[in-house]
């Protein structure tokens, strides 16, 4: 894969087209403009001002995309952050909440007012809110991941709760 030009991957561009038809199947609406090649979808996924990122079906479910606003916000490179399960996004204390809002998830197909707190790489705390999460089916409709998207975050001081 092209670390520092993901969206030119014909790997990376069947993750995000999945990660796009099955947003639309879940939520009935894209998450962006569908117009143009897998490769246009795809760099427009990475470029979106929101995050983007998603998992696999391990039994500890690897990070296998995030979109630039997402690299930024966990403060890890894309190498890094495709080898990092998805739990390690969540601090120790909040990961069995976590582990709840992807089996309903799992259950219903998709939520779309996830609000939790979650851990950037290097410690620094920060809170979500209205995230959408759904299931990523692949072609054939069998479980292939899942996804979240959310633009809206406030960075916590060091002890501090969320609000």
């Amino acid at each position: 894969m092209t670390h520092s030009k993901p969206w030119l991957d014909p790997v990376w561009q069947q993750q995000i087209l999945r990660m796009l038809d099955s947003y639309h199947r879940w939520l009935g609406m894209e998450l962006i403009d569908r117009t143009g090649s897998f490769e246009e979808q795809a760099r427009r996924v990475y470029d979106a001002p929101f995050v983007v990122v998603s998992h696999g079906t391990q039994t500890d479910p690897l990070l296998n995309s995030a979109n630039a606003v997402a690299l930024s916000l966990w403060e890890m490179p894309l190498d890094r952050f495709l080898q990092t399960p998805s739990r390690l996004t969540a601090e120790p204390m909040h990961r069995n909440e976590r582990a709840r809002m992807l089996e309903s998830t799992a259950r219903q197909g998709y939520i779309d007012d996830y609000r939790g707190i979650r851990i950037s790489s290097t410690g620094r705390r920060f809170h979500i809110d209205r995230a959408t999460v759904w299931n990523i089916v692949d072609e054939q409709g069998q479980p292939a991941g899942q996804a979240a998207t959310f633009a809206e975050w406030v960075f916590l001081e060091p002890g501090e709760a969320a609000h």
